[in-house]
């Protein structure tokens, strides 16, 4: 059975620091890309960025490059989005999901490319 759960959100002040987990299960996480997206309140939701599963790392939001990063544990079956400089616009839901396709060397930034998601994990940035 196909799972991915996040976890590492929380409240934080603004500037600082956050790392999510996306802990895979019922499949190896490094034969698929896997993208973080996010979903703020009243807003739709977007995509981050993303690992494929030849490690090549594409951003979809502008506005984290510099301050956020993805990597994996393959041993952990474990994806991770590390934020810094937390701005108080980072506030959302965040998700992980897994590429529908295996073996692709780029991810995309569309949802509908993913195929199963995890149930997020909340992100607030707020003094």
């Amino acid at each position: 059975q196909v799972q991915l759960v996040e976890s590492g959100g929380g409240l934080v002040q603004p500037g600082g620091s956050l790392s999510l987990s996306c802990a895979a299960s019922g499949f190896s996480s490094d034969y698929y890309g896997i993208g973080w997206f996010r979903q703020a309140p009243g807003k739709e939701r977007e995509g981050v960025l993303c690992i494929s599963s030849s490690e090549h790392r594409i951003y979809f939001t502008d506005s984290v490059k510099g301050r956020f990063t993805i990597s994996r544990d393959n041993a952990k079956n474990t994806v991770y989005l590390q934020m810094n400089s937390l701005k108080p616009e980072d506030t959302a839901v965040y998700y992980c999901a897994r590429a529908s396709v295996s073996w692709r060397t780029v991810c995309s930034g569309a949802s509908n490319q993913y195929d199963y998601w995890g149930r997020g994990t909340q992100v607030t940035v707020s003094s």
